[in-house]
């Protein structure tokens, strides 16, 4: 499905993530990205940044979900945090979601976020089962 790219010529992953990914061409699902909102009310959760990463991690797997993927299927992610400082309890989540050969990701400090969301993570994924042309 994907292969784990890892080479000493290049500095280690300092956090749960791999320095590269290949997949085979297949068709690529490009996620909006996900902030921590309650899907039910549309309001941000109410919870420290742990809590909030877990509802971003869960936002996107329904997407990867609807569009018939999962979060195996993910090649890349991009984390955009209000504070940096927040990198690793957000790795200590992020590597829930990853227990074996995590995508390739980016981590990102930035000054705010859409609704006064403290973390968004969108992602990019290979669909594990093509649709077929009608």
């Amino acid at each position: 499905m994907k292969q784990i790219i890892q080479t000493d010529r290049a500095p280690a992953a300092v956090g749960p993530y791999s320095q590269a990914v290949v997949v085979p061409c297949r068709e690529l699902i490009f996620c909006a990205g996900q902030i921590p909102l309650d899907p039910d009310t549309q309001e941000l959760i109410q919870g420290d940044i742990q809590a909030e990463a877990r509802r971003c991690m869960d936002n996107v797997r329904a997407v990867l979900e609807a569009a018939g993927s999962s979060m195996e299927g993910i090649v890349k992610a991009t984390v955009y945090l209000v504070d940096i400082g927040d990198f690793a309890a957000v790795n200590d989540v992020y590597k829930e979601y990853f227990p074996g050969d995590p995508p390739a990701r980016s981590a990102v400090g930035v000054n705010e976020l859409p609704k006064g969301a403290h973390i968004e993570i969108e992602v990019i994924a290979s669909r594990q089962n093509p649709l077929k042309d009608n």
